[in-house]
């Protein structure tokens, strides 16, 4: 069986994904790469991960001052009917991306997938727009998201849970935080429950910037990305609950600040080949 293409999925846009807490008082790379893409349209700030509204859209008012970006929106759901209203759908009015904060990704998902306001989110990409996300936000762009899973601990059969995600990237499992929360077994166990799908790690204050097929990394952090297509043995169907994994022949590529990745090819871009990059 050949392994799932990856990517980005359809549209003309750029994703950037964000492995949280990403630096909103220093040098503010990322920040500064999502203003850059966004350029003077407004940016939309999408607060809907959290159970509360406070403080959210205020920290990044002040993380993308000064960045050059256009009028900040806030884009906050307390029920699913709110995305199916006309005044909501007018935040993203002449926009030219969304950031997704973080939170409960499954928050996302439920109030938004399959409404007017997702329709209008992918119109965005569609059109060019940049979509961001952090910590949940990021794990949402996936077509399957990562919802659970214990961290900084060997991997135990039956505790990774997963969900459909809003599907703007296919082929990948993203988990965030990961270095801080050790979050290596959780993804291994996911990546062992679909070899096809490539598992990428992302530190904090670490993102990908995806275009198409391929990524590069910026940030402070490292990116580390599973690749279990030709993996030799895996006991995930046969183990009892609770045991723990054993999966052979994986591959771990480890990235960082402007290392580039084709998704396509399931591999590192030389520096021969990041040279013909556009």
């Amino acid at each position: 069986m050949s392994a799932q293409r990856a990517g980005a999925k359809s549209g003309r846009g750029t994703l950037v994904i964000i492995g949280g807490h990403e630096d909103k008082e220093g040098a503010r790379d990322i920040l500064r790469e999502v203003a850059r893409l966004n350029g003077d349209r407004p940016l939309v700030i999408a607060t809907l991960a959290s159970h509360t509204r406070e403080g959210y859209f205020e920290s990044y008012q002040q993380g993308f001052a000064d960045l050059g970006v256009g009028p900040l929106r806030e884009l906050y759901l307390d029920e699913r009917d709110d995305a199916l209203q006309a005044d909501t759908l007018d935040i993203l009015a002449g926009a030219g991306g969304i950031f997704f904060s973080g939170g409960d990704q499954l928050r996302i998902t439920s109030l938004l997938a399959q409404t007017p306001l997702d329709d209008r989110v992918r119109a965005l990409y569609d059109s060019g727009g940049v979509i961001a996300g952090t910590s949940a936000g990021a794990s949402v762009l996936c077509e399957t998201m990562l919802v659970s899973g214990h961290s900084d601990e060997t991997y135990r059969v039956g505790e990774v849970q997963m969900a459909p995600g809003l599907g703007l990237m296919q082929g990948v499992l993203i988990d965030q935080h990961f270095a801080e929360r050790g979050r290596m077994g959780r993804l291994l166990g996911a990546v062992a429950l679909n070899p096809r799908a490539l598992g990428i790690g992302l530190d904090e204050d670490t993102a990908i910037v995806v275009r198409g097929t391929t990524f590069e990394v910026i940030g402070q952090g490292g990116v580390y990305v599973i690749d279990g297509a030709a993996v030799t043995h895996s006991n995930v169907a046969e183990a009892h609950a609770g045991d723990a994994l054993s999966l052979h022949g994986t591959v771990l590529h480890v990235l960082s600040a402007g290392d580039q990745f084709d998704l396509h090819r399931r591999a590192p871009l030389s520096a021969q080949d990041r040279t013909r990059e556009p």
